[in-house]
């Protein structure tokens, strides 16, 4: 196999954690959301764990997609 086929089957195979990271985002908003609706008075109480839950789950894609860019281009 050439070098360049691995380095493309390699950073597609790294990108695969953007969809994960897609899937964690859409699962911890539609709970956070079923939780508010059913308990409206607790969901200030809820949202800054609502955005710590985005911030780690998006910084796995983008550790990620920065490691598909490093084998790509490193």
């Amino acid at each position: 196999m050439e070098v360049e086929a691995a380095k493309m089957i390699g950073a597609g195979l790294a990108a695969i954690a953007l969809a994960g990271a897609g899937a964690g985002i859409g699962i911890i908003f539609g709970n956070f959301l079923n939780g508010a609706l059913r308990n409206p008075s607790a969901a200030q109480g809820q949202f800054p764990n609502l955005l710590l839950g985005f911030a780690l789950t998006e910084a796995t894609g983008l550790f990620g997609l920065l490691v598909s860019f490093i084998i790509l281009y490193g």
